[in-house]
């Protein structure tokens, strides 16, 4: 089965260390201002989803929503991931296009 583009192009964020991956550091990325897109799993508990999307309307971060936190580890090479902020203004922008597809 073919990985969806989305998924590669986040792998290779990963590799050119624009990722941060964890609902904490990615608070602080969003708070920091360099965050530029936020992935959430779609079976993030309701407290991290509540969280999440607040920190992320309050600071102008767009945000999307992905099918699972496996399918979100799978992407960056680690076994699960619930959250996962992109650093780099160029792969957020075209991680978003891929997304909204």
């Amino acid at each position: 089965m073919k990985q969806p583009k989305w998924m590669s192009l986040l792998g290779l964020a990963n590799r050119a260390r624009q990722c941060i991956s964890g609902e904490e550091l990615v608070v602080k990325e969003i708070r920091s201002g360099r965050a530029k897109l936020v992935l959430l799993s779609g079976d993030a508990s309701d407290n991290t989803t509540k969280k999440i999307r607040n920190k992320s309307t309050s600071y102008h971060v767009p945000m999307r929503i992905v099918q699972d936190r496996f399918e979100l580890g799978k992407a960056i090479g680690k076994p699960h991931r619930v959250t996962v902020a992109v650093l780099d203004d160029g792969f957020a922008k075209k991680l978003l296009t891929l997304l909204d597809e």
